[in-house]
């Protein structure tokens, strides 16, 4: 299969059957300092159109690897923003399918500018249409940037994301430790999701089908599932955000995110009650730097979009280690910003344990949780009673000591008596939890938030 029928082809699977329309096949590239006399290389190694996905418009751009590598110049820069423009003005999807070699040496400056185009458009962009990047061959350098600028970013296996090279970095053997490859940006978290190319293409396909198309879209779908149905499995899971949320949702269907990246905070979108969430929730009972900061992209990604978050709380601290010191606290204030700064609906989930300062950053009533709802047996205090009677009674007096510790497990650390403050709205079964958000996200459909005048906070 040559480069540019596997571009073409990408196009074909991704899409529904005969729904792409090219746009700008005969563009090539202009003249230049280095390069007089430009083959008329059609398309100028990117093809561009629309098309439908489940019926949806979205536009797309496919890099054409046997065109002077895929690479980006002026008039291939050209065409990607035009559809930037018109998916803006048509409020659709923009999906990037990659497989560049960089910009093109031969123009220069005017490539270097014609990328930062791009970045411009995809800023314009942002909040206003989804944008799906997906990277099937090399993705280097400034390209790297503009893969990173989009809300998901997607990998095939074999393919590579990199700013700097694996072999460029002091001390680092691209056969010892490949920077670039698709499992490594995963892990660091810069891949939402990797596979072969059917897989990552299927997941494109997958997220475009969950999501609404323009911000002012409403990600709605029927649902056949019964709005009421008991969810037995849920009990025995509690401690696993991703079994809860996929035995919750419509159809057991549940879209993870960054699956590799920090798996001690699991993320993704389900429907409930044909209704489109983002939801969130602890694996770990620590929270973590990275857990912190991966949960706040998602929030941050549902508020510009209008979708509800569902969080499924367990914690019982942060994780302690001088690594985790460092980034812990500003990546705790990024998620307790993302949350309380967030206008969409909002509730929180309880399954174990909402301990000390991690739970306020969980989502907690006080940062704007609509509805807060526990599971039977849920610890919610500031630090475990044996803990804090140590502090407030003398240890060597034995029956003090004891008394204290049970006086403040019963009104300090008790699920009645966060509910008799109104921490809890409402006590479920773990099997009644699908009925229960379905009701909430009916009751909060309408919510509205007035905010105070300004652009937007000044700490992500």
């Amino acid at each position: 299969m040559s480069n540019s029928s596997a571009a073409r082809q990408r196009i074909e699977k991704l899409l529904d059957a005969n729904s792409f329309v090219e746009i700008g096949a005969a563009v090539h590239a202009r003249a230049t300092d280095f390069n007089p006399h430009p083959a008329e290389e059609s398309s100028d190694g990117v093809i561009t159109g629309y098309g439908l996905i489940e019926d949806s418009l979205v536009y797309v751009y496919s890099q054409d690897a046997s065109v002077l590598g895929g690479s980006i110049g002026e008039m291939h820069a050209r065409k990607i923003t035009r559809m930037y423009d018109m998916a803006i003005r048509t409020g659709a999807p923009v999906i990037g399918l990659i497989d560049s070699a960089g910009l093109r040496l031969q123009e220069g400056m005017d490539a270097l500018d014609a990328v930062a185009r791009i970045y411009a458009k995809q800023a314009a962009a942002s909040g206003q249409i989804p944008q799906i990047s997906a990277v099937f061959g090399r993705c280097g350098g400034s390209l790297a940037v503009a893969a990173s600028m989009c809300d998901f970013t997607l990998m095939e296996n074999g393919a590579h994301l990199f700013v700097n090279a694996p072999n460029t970095l002091a001390g680092n053997r691209e056969e010892d430790n490949d920077t670039s490859s698709a499992a490594s940006r995963a892990a660091a978290g810069v891949a939402d999701y990797t596979g072969t190319e059917d897989e990552v293409l299927g997941k494109v396909r997958e997220l475009v089908g969950i999501l609404p198309s323009n911000f002012e879209d409403i990600a709605e779908a029927d649902c056949e599932d019964d709005m009421n149905r008991s969810c037995p499995g849920i009990a025995a899971n509690a401690a696993d955000p991703a079994a809860v949320f996929a035995e919750a949702a419509d159809d057991g269907k549940f879209v993870e995110i960054r699956k590799d990246f920090a798996p001690e905070m699991v993320t993704g979108f389900v429907r409930l009650g044909g209704t489109t969430a983002g939801v969130f929730g602890t694996r770990s009972e620590q929270l973590t730097a990275n857990g912190c900061t991966k949960a706040a992209a998602l929030v941050r990604f549902c508020d510009a979009f209008g979708l509800p978050v569902v969080s499924l709380t367990n914690v019982n601290g942060f994780a302690a280690s001088i690594g985790e010191e460092n980034l812990e606290g500003s990546a705790a204030a990024a998620l307790t910003m993302a949350l309380a700064r967030a206008s969409v609906p909002k509730i929180n989930v309880i399954s174990k344990k909402a301990m000390g300062s991690a739970y306020a950053v969980m989502n907690a009533k006080a940062t704007g949780a609509d509805f807060t709802f526990a599971f039977p047996g849920a610890v919610i205090g500031i630090m475990d009673a044996a803990m804090a009677a140590r502090v407030i009674a003398p240890v060597s007096d034995t029956v003090t000591f004891e008394s204290t510790r049970k006086r403040y497990e019963e009104t300090q650390c008790s699920l009645a008596g966060a509910a008799s403050r109104g921490l809890v709205d409402r006590i479920v079964e773990p099997s009644d939890l699908r009925r229960y958000l379905i009701g909430a996200l009916e009751v909060l459909y309408t919510k509205r938030v007035d905010t105070p005048a300004g652009k937007h906070g000044s700490r992500s």
